[in-house]
């Protein structure tokens, strides 16, 4: 049984948990149900996405959420295409948040008055049970879904985040959801918002199972970024969402709210290897650059393409390519050009020092003595460091430098081979 809510009737009645989206305009303050905050898609991360999905041709009908959640990502479909959605959540509170979240969205718009929001609905009950959700809503289910868009829940303590770990589970809900989709000459329209842990070989799985129900779709895997050294969203767009030729996209959502975030795709569907680029571990030498980069940038496979149109070298010598700081060695610095393609970097800079004496309460005035006799204002550390220690170390850091009146700004990282410490300046100061 699914119970449908009108967003534009719905109270907050019950609800607790209201907070201000940081990456929103200010003011719109969203509602989740225990627990809910969290797990919910940023803002600015949910319209980047529907901004690309207004890109493709869709077929008529609903945009469909079957595991909504708070309803923020829902809200942003709905929002940026002009379209009625249907999200389903399986927890009532939950039903109830996404609704009001939904409100909430046309209110700041101005567009209560609008089709997209005074169609939509919120059901609460089973995402997979499509005969019944469209029964409620007392429609004809024949070509009723353009895209159907599922973000399936993840136990928050689990490390693999396998597929059976996801609920609902996806073979449940492609065979519920099958026979409803609108009719499109490159297949339905899935986006499948899927966990970023997920291995090569669990992605195979995936496309596995959706070859079992659509084979041979068109698809585009989509790595997302916010540039915090990890892939924040990893997603699978089909059919009519998928866009031709594209096998990979990177995504860079940047830190400065409406800003265009920086896309990168491929060519083709069999250009490239998407696994990481090999290791390549050589002594550090002083006078080379060091560049860590986005990690799911080398993730997406697409970091041999970017570093062709931002170098003039060969770029093999990755010292580090798994983790939070992907580092790579080489002779000239690179051309970024467009600044977004700065937001593609962690840091960058030339070795000016190698230290052979681990950080310590003992050694990091030492650090500061030969930081200063680089010229420096400003040194950052970038290496996997105790977390009890490493804001007490760059807090030393920044008070001490800031007493003197050094000119260039620039890092710390350490070489993957060794005990060994790279005082780096930054590249604009090199």
């Amino acid at each position: 049984m699914h119970t449908v809510l009108d967003p534009s009737l719905v109270d907050e009645e019950g609800l607790t948990e209201q907070a201000q989206d940081k990456t929103a305009p200010r003011g719109m303050l969203f509602f989740h149900a225990k627990d809910g905050q969290p797990l919910s898609t940023p803002w600015q991360v949910a319209t980047a996405r529907s901004m690309m999905l207004s890109q493709c041709d869709l077929a008529q009908g609903l945009i469909v959420d079957c595991a909504c959640g708070s309803g923020l990502q829902l809200a942003a479909h709905a929002s940026v295409l002009g379209r009625p959605a249907v999200g389903i959540e399986l927890s009532p509170q939950r039903a109830q948040a996404s609704a009001k979240n939904l409100h909430i969205v046309a209110r700041q718009q101005k567009a209560e008055q609008k089709r997209w929001f005074r169609e939509s609905r919120i059901l609460s009950g089973d995402g997979t049970d499509a005969s019944g959700a469209l029964a409620a809503l007392e429609m004809d289910s024949e070509n009723a879904v353009a895209l159907l868009h599922l973000d399936p829940a993840r136990p928050r303590n689990s490390r693999t985040h396998g597929l059976d770990e996801m609920q609902p589970r996806l073979d449940a809900v492609f065979s519920a959801w099958a026979p409803y989709f609108a009719d499109h000459p490159r297949g339905p329209g899935l986006l499948l918002d899927l966990s970023p842990r997920l291995t090569s070989t669990q992605r195979d799985e995936v496309e596995g199972l959706v070859d079992s129900v659509w084979p041979n779709i068109e698809r585009t895997w989509v790595w997302t970024s916010r540039g915090r050294g990890r892939v924040d969203r990893l997603a699978l767009w089909l059919g009519a969402a998928s866009s031709k030729n594209t096998a990979r996209r990177f995504v860079r959502i940047p830190p400065k709210l409406g800003d265009r975030p920086l896309i990168l795709s491929t060519s083709g569907k069999n250009d490239g290897d998407s696994a990481l680029p090999k290791q390549l571990i050589h002594p550090p030498k002083r006078g080379e650059y060091v560049s860590i980069l986005d990690a799911a940038l080398l993730e997406s496979g697409l970091v041999g393409a970017w570093l062709e149109e931002v170098s003039k070298e060969s770029m093999k010598r990755w010292a580090s390519v798994e983790g939070r700081r992907p580092q790579l060695h080489h002779e000239h610095p690179l051309r970024l050009g467009d600044e977004r393609n700065a937001l593609l970097v962690q840091a960058t800079g030339r070795v000016v020092e190698l230290i052979r004496e681990p950080l310590s309460d003992e050694t990091i005035d030492g650090l500061v003595n030969i930081a200063l006799e680089h010229n420096m204002k400003s040194l950052t550390l970038r290496l996997n460091l105790d977390p009890a220690d490493q804001p007490k170390w760059q807090g030393s850091l920044d008070r001490q430098l800031s007493r003197r009146h050094g000119e260039r700004d620039g890092f710390v990282t350490q070489h993957p081979n060794g005990d060994v410490l790279l005082l780096c300046v930054c590249h604009s100061d090199s």
